[in-house]
């Protein structure tokens, strides 16, 4: 069957409820590969920043670019990215990712200057704004509505697992020197996963797109890249910066583009076109809740900074040890996601109040013991948050995705990818800018425990606004409903 005809087949079946692709359970692991990479790069070369800087004599703020230039891009052109995808075909654009990560990843490796390995990071994460947004849109148009939550939970799962082996792996890769490499093996361990992917797409996804022929809204992609290049890059460079007023003008300029943007493509849309961002999806109550939602949780991002700030400057910890010290955290959301399908079947809607009860509890646990309580309590309250994460991470995104039409299916993702990344900027550079004006001038570890303690405080209030926000999903019963196959 043609690329276009197995499209038309896979469309109809979605919207006509005849049967799903038989090949989706062998898709979807070919799909969370594509979905490991982007988390594995975040966290991975946090732990080989000292060995790039000593190996390419890089300055700070050339290291600190390193990791922000790889985070700004993936947040700013992920809706492109997953329109492009409604638009140009799923499959095409996903394999168009990995092949783009795979090279780029291999620059990155290769790399013999600061300059060269930025240059390969951005490429990266323009390569994973193409691939990403196409997983949470082909499990949208891939499975059935009631084993959408069965392949979240699997989807979440794959953040969690990203998680593990960027903590475990990256320090000893670097430590190793396997071929005679350091840092570099971070950036080489992509390649085996990149062609794997690449060849199990090949064979076991097929193709799904929007069924009008359309054209790319480029307009509306310079305005929005603009939007969120002025909103992303402050996020994420303004507390390194110390907030100078050009930072501040860009922060304000953002509004300016917004408001530029949502009138050129309502103009767009009058004139008969297909705009980037089809606003009536934020006419659909659940889909709008979800998005915040998604905010307010990632904004828990800021707990890896502060508590990786306290644990080697405060405990006087390794990195190595500091990175083991959060397994508690990362494992425990890895294995509530694969349990989250269940959740969801017998409590709906519930199971995202639920997810942030065991945040705040788990994070209030975290804070009681590093205010002096008992040193068994840390783990636990560690583990009690991430179960939280894994209960919350599919629930939110099955809140956005699930009750949006399939013809917007990689639209809705790259929106919802990207709200978890403005949530993790937003985190950074609030809670981050909370955790040193607690600081202060002290440098011994009660300073640094108070300092921990207020910023995840911070986060404590978030995630329980979080919390009440999932108790007004508007319409949550009868989309979760659908998991029971109902």
């Amino acid at each position: 069957m043609s690329t276009k005809g197995y499209t038309g087949a896979l469309e109809a079946s979605v919207t006509a409820g005849a049967e799903p692709d038989p090949r989706r359970w062998f898709a979807l692991p070919i799909l969370l590969m594509g979905a490991f990479l982007p988390p594995l790069d975040f966290t991975i070369v946090n732990l080989a920043l000292p060995s790039i800087r000593q190996s390419l004599g890089a300055t700070s703020s050339e290291v600190q670019f390193v990791i922000s230039a790889y985070a700004a891009t993936y947040a700013v052109f992920l809706v492109t990215g997953g329109r492009l995808g409604d638009l140009r075909g799923r499959k095409r654009m996903f394999m168009t990712g990995i092949v783009g990560f795979t090279l780029a990843s291999v620059l990155c490796g290769a790399a013999w200057s600061p300059g060269v390995l930025i240059a390969g990071r951005i490429l990266q994460g323009l390569m994973a704004t193409v691939m990403a947004p196409q997983v949470l849109a082909s499990i949208r148009v891939l499975f059935p509505a009631h084993e959408q939550g069965r392949a979240l939970a699997f989807y979440g799962a794959t953040f969690g697992l990203a998680n593990i082996c960027g903590q475990i792996f990256g320090g000893v890769l670097v430590s190793a020197h396997p071929f005679g490499f350091t840092w570099q093996t971070i950036f080489f361990v992509n390649v085996p996963i990149g062609i794997a992917a690449l060849a199990g797409s090949a064979v076991f996804l097929g193709d799904s797109r929007a069924q009008e022929a359309q054209r790319l809204d480029l307009g509306g992609v310079v305005l929005l890249s603009a939007t969120l290049g002025l909103l992303v890059y402050p996020l994420v460079e303004g507390r390194e910066t110390g907030w100078p007023v050009w930072i501040i003008a860009m922060l304000v300029a953002s509004v300016f583009a917004l408001v530029a943007f949502i009138g050129f493509e309502k103009r767009f849309a009058a004139r008969g076109g297909s705009p980037l961002v089809d606003f009536s999806l934020f006419q659909n109550p659940g889909f709008v809740a979800g998005i915040a939602m998604a905010v307010l949780f990632y904004m828990q991002n800021a707990f890896f900074l502060t508590f990786s700030v306290y644990l080697q400057n405060g405990l006087r910890l390794t990195p190595f040890d500091a990175g083991m010290a959060t397994l508690p955290y990362v494992s425990g959301g890895f294995v509530a996601s694969l349990a989250s399908s269940r959740l969801m079947q017998r409590l709906g809607p519930r199971a995202l109040t639920l997810g942030f009860v065991f945040q705040v509890v788990g994070f209030s646990t975290v804070m009681f013991a590093v205010s002096g309580g008992p040193s068994g309590t840390l783990g636990l309250g560690l583990i009690c948050a991430g179960v939280g994460f894994g209960t919350i991470m599919p629930s939110v995104l099955k809140a956005v995705i699930g009750g949006v039409d399939q013809r917007h299916a990689g639209l809705a993702s790259g929106v919802a990818i990207s709200a978890l990344q403005i949530g993790s900027a937003l985190g950074v550079a609030i809670v981050g800018d909370a955790f040193y004006s607690a600081l202060g001038t002290r440098q011994d570890l009660r300073g640094y425990a108070h300092a921990f303690t207020f910023a995840l405080g911070c986060n404590v209030v978030l995630l329980i606004v979080g919390g009440c926000l999932s108790l007004r999903l508007p319409g949550a019963r009868r989309t979760f409903a659908l998991n029971r196959g109902g």
